[in-house]
């Protein structure tokens, strides 16, 4: 698939897979390659890569084998699988590659675990870190011959509990929380096409206060030649501004102040949110010593600032209360793959027609397309990182290098609004006891500070918390009594953040530290209702009827909404999943109850004036 022109237009589909920093020119991967799984890890010892071996399976990517829509459909466990796809002259002419001195790059978006790629049987380079994407120059194979044999192999042991894995389970059938695994390549694969000299990445950062956005580019390493940046900014197809500054280094800060913004009665006409999800285009052009263009990205960013200022969060600099609902991205017949870049779209679309103003993304780090609808069409993210299961140094390792990956991919996107390395103390289960482990927890709230200082961090997600800039709570209480008890005035949830919360967890390790941030519980609900499931499900609570199931909801969310406490809440969850059937929809995406009807009871009792 090749993109015509960087536009705003050209993106309108969402099948860009890496929509922040567009090119034209592009080809998707995606679609039958060869497959074979390896039990005995014999392969790189066989030579499998070479090409002469046979490789007995067909597979569509980007679904992994465990799914129904890959066609392979296998969920029993394999370490080790291979793919072979051969790149034809189509392939590339199609990723548009024209000049001699033209690089060809090959960017894979994730693969679960390790990735070991070869062309014509020579490594090009390996991969750890199934949650993050990764990209290889193959300029010089692409020369050596008409056709490219591109192998990958994958290596992703069901039993490494150091690795990082989310919902993924370690038992060959889901049971409770935990479902099929996702083996392999689970995200677009493609081709581009760049000049020699190219821009490699993009970062924006918004500041509302001065009016302006800093621009972080990454340059391919260049000879001594004289370059210049520029960026051209508009909003509606109206200008904004443009800017230069000098490229003579690999990486170039440009600090890009907006002129509309200094009309303070005019700002928030240019600003970012939900309810208004503005977005500003961005064309950013590598230019030659003669001023002659030599790469050319388009881009976009939002205007907008997030933070908290007592029990508040704030968007824009004004108290917003969250209304989130638990996403865990994965679907009936492609697992943890999206069906498609449509379904994305139509996933973001649900979460807001159903009354919700963000999604928490759990224990997964999501397609980067679904980041794009969220916003466009105005949805707060907390983007999640997928735990381990144990404590250990290579377990910490994994979880710091790829999370350095995962926000550095991912912070341009103004949808997200909070990170959360950890969550629930996967991975640090003895953290209430263990030194070392509220170490590593700190650790990485500061880690992620210094990596994107502009969002609020959550250390450990709605249990044992360190530091954190807001405080989460996980309550499935299933009545309005019991829920709304610790949260109906400020000294009954001090008393709970202080003692022992739901769960019997102490929802603070570290009692010296004074907590003032802004409250959230941030999972509740869990009610399942499920009653023409074929397998045997579970929820928090149960409901036997579409009446019940509108009560029991209707009761959970006013006891948060009648709390004075509370600066936002996230339920449990979109959709059924497996056995974990307490959606608010089928697995199918279809609601249970009519759209109208949950809409009114997720905005609350003013959800007129919220609507």
């Amino acid at each position: 698939m090749r993109n015509p022109d960087v536009s705003t237009a050209s993106l309108q589909d969402g099948t860009y897979p890496r929509p922040q920093l567009v090119r034209r020119r592009w080809a998707d991967l995606g679609g039958e390659w060869d497959f074979r799984y390896d039990d005995e890890d014999a392969g790189v010892a066989d030579d499998w890569f070479a090409g002469a071996t046979p490789f007995p399976l067909t597979i569509t990517v980007p679904y992994p084998p465990e799914s129904v829509r890959s066609g392979v459909n296998d969920t029993t466990f394999h370490p080790v699988v291979w793919y072979r796809r051969t790149l034809t002259r189509a392939d590339l002419v199609e990723s548009g590659r024209s000049a001699a001195d033209d690089r060809l790059l090959l960017h894979f978006g994730a693969v679960d675990y390790r990735a070991t790629v070869w062309i014509n049987g020579a490594l090009v380079g390996t991969h750890e870190g199934g949650q993050s994407p990764f990209s290889f120059d193959i300029t010089d194979h692409a020369a050596a011959a008409a056709e490219l044999s591109l192998v990958v192999r994958a290596e992703d042991d069901p039993h490494d509990v150091a690795q990082p894995r989310g919902k993924q389970d370690w038992l060959e059938d889901p049971h409770v929380i935990w479902y099929h695994r996702t083996t392999g390549i689970w995200q677009p694969v493609w081709l581009e096409s760049v000049p020699a000299a190219f821009i490699e990445g993009a970062v924006w950062e918004p500041d509302v206060p001065k009016g302006s956005v800093r621009l972080e580019l990454e340059l391919s390493p260049q000879r001594h030649t004289a370059r210049t940046v520029r960026v051209d900014l508009s909003y509606a197809g109206h200008p904004l501004g443009s800017y230069t500054a000098s490229a003579a280094q690999p990486r170039v800060v440009l600090d890009c102040v907006i002129p509309h913004q200094a009309n303070g009665q005019a700002y928030e006409s240019l600003l970012w949110s939900p309810e208004d999800p503005r977005l500003i285009d961005a064309t950013v052009a590598l230019l030659d010593g003669d001023g002659s263009v030599v790469d050319e990205i388009w881009s976009y960013f939002g205007l907008r600032s997030v933070g908290t200022a007592g029990r508040h969060f704030l968007l824009n600099d004004r108290p917003y209360y969250v209304r989130s609902v638990l996403e865990q991205g994965y679907w009936p017949e492609s697992l943890l793959a999206a069906p498609d870049a449509h379904a994305l779209r139509e996933e973001v679309q649900l979460i807001k027609d159903l009354g919700f103003n963000a999604a928490r993304l759990h224990e997964k780090v999501e397609d980067p397309r679904f980041l794009y609808w969220a916003d466009r069409l105005g949805l707060l993210v907390w983007g999640e990182m997928g735990s381990t299961f144990e404590f250990s140094p290579t377990a910490m390792e994994r979880v710091s290098r790829e999370w350095v990956s995962v926000v550095q991919r991912d912070r341009s996107h103004p949808c997200i609004v909070t990170w959360v390395p950890l969550n629930e103390s996967w991975g640090v289960q003895q953290i209430a006891h263990s030194a070392e482990q509220r170490h590593f927890a700190q650790a990485m709230y500061h880690l992620t500070k210094a990596l994107d200082g502009s969002r609020p961090v959550i250390s450990n997600d709605g249990w044992e918390h360190v530091e954190s800039d807001l405080f989460t709570v996980h309550d499935y209480a299933t009545t309005y009594e019991d829920l709304h008890a610790s949260y109906r005035d400020a000294a009954a949830f001090d008393a709970v953040a202080r003692g022992v919360g739901p769960a019997g967890r102490r929802l603070s390790v570290l009692p010296d530290l004074p907590r003032t941030e802004p409250v959230m519980v941030s999972e509740f609900g869990g009610i399942l209702y499920a009653p023409n499931s074929p397998i045997e499900t579970w929820g928090y609570s149960t409901a036997d009827s579409d009446e019940d199931f509108a009560r029991r909801l209707q009761a959970l969310f006013s006891a948060l909404y009648d709390s004075p406490v509370l600066s936002g809440f996230c339920y449990t969850q979109l959709t059924d999943t497996l056995q974990e059937a307490n959606g608010l929809t089928d697995e199918n995406r279809k609601p249970k109850l009519p759209v109208a009807e949950i809409r009114k009871i997720v905005m609350g009792p003013t959800w007129r004036e919220r609507a």
